[in-house]
């Protein structure tokens, strides 16, 4: 049945549409009998009220969004579902989408969310973004924006991020500690926040404190280039006795090519990432990780957005701390 609307309503009981509008929403001033009379027809009509219609009015659509680059990343999984916990508790739903590394589909998708009334969104930035003036704009339009794991350099923007400069320094500590020569250093995309970071203080601890380490740094960002890249390096002369894994993706690839080498771990070829925390569990010996948590990535970001929403104080740049996690690897 065709939705009836509200100029129907008024029509058959002769009442002007803001006095129907009035009697469904149980104004004050209009009287129990005429309330009763068009809630009554209203109901026998199957009359719904347009839903768009009162979120274009109020802008209280109860929806934050969530842009990330790669939804099937472990990493951005637990960030998404500590978001969701989240808002569920305080009765916001959830719409997500993914960029695909891709800076004109994350413009796409932030279209989409302010087409769909979203109260706030949820971005980890592509390693291709480089324009932030729509970011801008929709701040400008009062869409509150808060930027997660891979962030804009302007410090305009709300941003939470991981300790990511402090993750690759105890990296960088323990495989001094293990005494390691030859590090093999497996890092994410060059042109990501996250990874100039990393490669940044990893670099400097062992310029400081082991400058007579080699290291051999690549960027290889994904599963099978991960791989072949420690195949290649295993075909020099002088072979890493030791592997720094940026992220997860990085730690299948090179977990991978170990088990076709036949390595064993710590004995042939020490092992450290820095991790979400649940694959280096999986492995024997486990690996020890530097975790940085999406999930607590999530917690921390919503608790910024939430701040936004209700026009509180919002600190600029928020920062989860990494926790060591020392296994059987190095």
């Amino acid at each position: 049945m065709q939705q009836s609307t509200l100029k129907k309503l008024s029509e058959i009981l002769g009442i002007s549409i803001s006095t129907v509008s009035r009697a469904l929403k149980d104004h004050p001033d209009i009287s129990v009998a005429t309330k009763n009379k068009v809630k009554e027809l209203a109901k026998a009509m199957e009359y719904e009220p347009n839903v768009h219609a009162v979120q274009l009015r109020t802008r209280q659509s109860r929806l934050l969004g969530i842009i990330v680059p790669d939804i099937q990343s472990f990493f951005y999984h637990s960030f998404i579902a500590a978001i969701e916990e989240e808002a569920r508790t305080y009765g916001f739903t959830v719409l997500i989408m993914q960029s695909g590394n891709s800076a004109e589909t994350e413009a796409a998708c932030l279209q989409l969310m302010r087409k769909h009334i979203a109260q706030g969104v949820f971005i980890a930035l592509t390693y291709t973004t480089a324009d932030y003036s729509l970011f801008y704009k929709m701040e400008d339009l009062n869409l509150p924006l808060v930027f997660a794991d891979c962030v804009p350099s302007e410090q305009r923007f709300t941003k939470v991020t991981m300790a990511d400069e402090e993750a690759a320094h105890i990296a960088a500590e323990e495989l001094i500690q293990a005494k390691k020569k030859h590090i093999l250093a497996l890092f994410g995309h060059p042109q990501l926040s996250v990874t100039q970071k990393r490669v940044k203080a990893f670099e400097e601890v062992f310029q400081q404190r082991a400058p007579q380490t080699k290291l051999t740094i690549q960027y290889p960002y994904f599963i099978e280039n991960s791989k072949q890249t420690f195949l290649d390096a295993f075909k020099a002369r002088q072979k890493p006795d030791a592997v720094f894994c940026m992220g997860d993706m990085n730690l299948i690839g090179a977990m991978k090519a170990i088990h076709e080498l036949n390595l064993s771990i710590p004995q042939d070829i020490g092992v450290i990432a820095i991790s979400n925390g649940f694959l280096p569990t999986l492995f024997n010996p486990e690996i020890t990780f530097i975790e940085t948590s999406g999930y607590r990535l999530g917690k921390t970001a919503f608790a910024q957005m939430k701040l936004r929403l209700e026009n509180s104080p919002v600190i600029e740049n928020v920062c989860v701390p990494a926790t060591l996690n020392r296994r059987g690897s190095l």
